[in-house]
C-alpha cells in the first residue's frame, strides 16, 4: 500500500460483460481528475473474471487475496456470465473479497440527477444513503442440499445475524445519519421472520440509543419497498440487512431513473484492508461490447472511492462534471439519451476541464 498521501496504487478487475466498457471510461476520467488535482493513482489491471474461470476453473488465483492486498483499493466492473453459473462467478470472486477484507459495509447512494427523468411522477428531489450490512445475514455460506435428483430432495440455507455484525452496521448508518437530518430508517420483517429479525431490531435500537441526535424507524421491507416508490423523498438513510439492503438498493436506483447510474463501496471502514469499489449494475451480457453501457455507476464509484482515500475536493470534481454532461443532455440509452459509451466519457472529459478549479 501507498504511503504518500496524494499517490495510490489500484487494483482494477474489469471482469465481465461491459465491465469491459465502463471501467476503462471511469479510469479515463479518473486519470484527467488525478492530473487535474496533483494525485498519482497506479492502476494495475488484473484480468480475472468468467473468462478466467473458463480457462483456470476458478474467477481469480488462488493468491488472488493476497495480490489484492497490496493495493490501497479495488476497482472492480460487472461480474457475471451466461456461460458460468452465477453461484461460481460471485462466490469465486466477489464475496470473498468482502469477506477476507472485512469490507462489512456496502454504502449505496440512491439520488436524484438532473437530466435524468424519473419514472415518478413527483419531481420532488430524492437523497439516500443505503447502508446494507456486508459481511453475512442471509448471504451466509451456511446450509446444503440433502437428496439430490429424488422426489424428497431437499435444501437448507440458514440466515447468520452477530451482535458485532448488526451494531457495525447501525453505528455506521447512525454516524451517516448523525451528520444529515439525524432520520434513521431500518428495514426489518420481524412480524414474519420470528428470530433473526426481531435480534436485528434491537440491536439497532440499543445501537442507536449512543446517538442522542438520531431516530430510527423500523419499518417493515415490504412497506419500505413501497415507501421507496410512493414517497422516497421523505427517506435519508436507510440500515439493512444484506439481502433487503441489495433489493432495496436496487429499487431506489430504478426510481431515480437507471440501474446503470447507481454506484457502491464495499467498505473496510477502519482502513485495516483495500475497500472495494464496484458500480450497482450487472455484466449486461444483452448489450455487452456494443457500446451502449452507461458508465456513471462505475464513474461515480470512482469518485466514492476518491473520497474514500481522503480526496472529497477530486471526489466532487468528478461528481460535477459527470452531472454536468447529464444536465447537457449526453445520457445513454437506458436513460432515454442517445450518447453512445464513448461520447458520454467524452462529454464528462469535456466537463471535467471546464470545472477545474482556477489555480491561485
Amino acid at each position: 500500500m501507498s504511503t504518500d498521501a496524494s499517490s495510490h496504487s489500484i487494483a482494477v478487475i474489469a471482469g465481465d460483460g461491459i465491465g469491459q466498457e465502463v471501467v476503462p471510461a471511469a479510469i479515463e476520467c479518473l486519470e484527467r481528475i488525478a492530473s487535474i488535482h496533483g494525485l498519482n493513482l497506479e492502476f494495475t489491471h488484473f484480468d480475472w473474471g468468467s473468462d478466467y474461470y473458463l480457462r483456470h476453473g476458478r474467477m481469480m488465483p488462488k493468491d488472488g487475496i493476497d495480490q489484492l492486498a497490496r493495493h490501497d483499493a479495488v476497482f472492480l466492473g460487472a461480474v457475471g456470465s451466461p456461460e458460468v453459473p452465477d453461484t461460481e462467478s460471485l462466490w469465486g470472486l466477489l464475496i470473498p473479497i468482502r469477506r477476507e477484507f472485512q469490507q462489512y459495509i456496502n454504502l449505496r447512494p440512491v439520488k436524484t440527477l438532473d437530466g435524468v427523468a424519473s419514472p415518478l411522477a413527483s419531481d420532488k428531489r430524492i437523497d439516500i444513503l443505503i447502508v446494507r450490512e456486508n459481511n453475512e445475514g442471509e448471504y451466509s455460506e451456511v446450509g446444503g442440499r440433502m437428496y439430490r435428483g429424488l422426489p424428497h430432495e431437499s435444501a437448507v440455507q440458514e440466515t447468520i445475524f452477530t451482535r458485532l455484525g448488526v451494531s457495525r452496521a447501525a453505528r455506521y448508518a447512525a454516524s451517516l445519519a448523525a451528520s444529515r437530518t439525524g432520520r434513521l430508517t431500518s428495514a426489518t420483517k420481524s412480524n414474519g421472520i420470528v428470530h433473526t429479525m426481531p435480534f436485528w431490531d434491537e440491536v439497532v435500537e440499543e445501537t442507536v440509543a449512543e446517538y442522542p441526535g438520531v431516530t430510527v424507524t423500523h419499518e417493515l421491507v415490504d412497506a419500505l419497498a413501497a415507501h421507496l416508490v410512493l414517497k422516497p423523498w421523505t427517506l435519508d438513510v436507510i440500515v439493512a440487512s444484506n439481502l433487503f439492503g441489495d433489493i432495496l438498493s436496487d429499487l431506489g436506483s430504478s426510481v431515480t431513473g437507471s440501474i446503470g447510474l447507481a454506484p457502491s463501496a464495499n467498505l473496510n471502514p477502519e482502513g485495516h484492508f483495500p475497500s472495494l469499489f464496484e458500480p450497482v449494475h450487472g455484466s449486461a451480457p444483452d448489450i455487452a461490447g456494443k457500446n451502449l453501457a452507461n458508465p456513471v455507476g462505475q464513474i461515480w464509484s470512482g469518485a466514492m472511492m476518491l473520497e474514500h482515500l481522503g480526496h472529497a475536493e477530486a471526489a466532487a470534481h468528478l461528481q460535477a462534471a459527470f452531472n454536468s454532461a447529464l444536465r447537457d443532455g449526453h445520457g445513454t440509452r437506458d436513460i432515454g439519451g442517445t450518447s453512445s459509451t464513448t461520447e458520454f466519457t467524452a462529454a464528462v472529459l469535456t466537463a471535467i476541464n471546464a470545472l477545474a478549479p482556477v489555480p491561485a
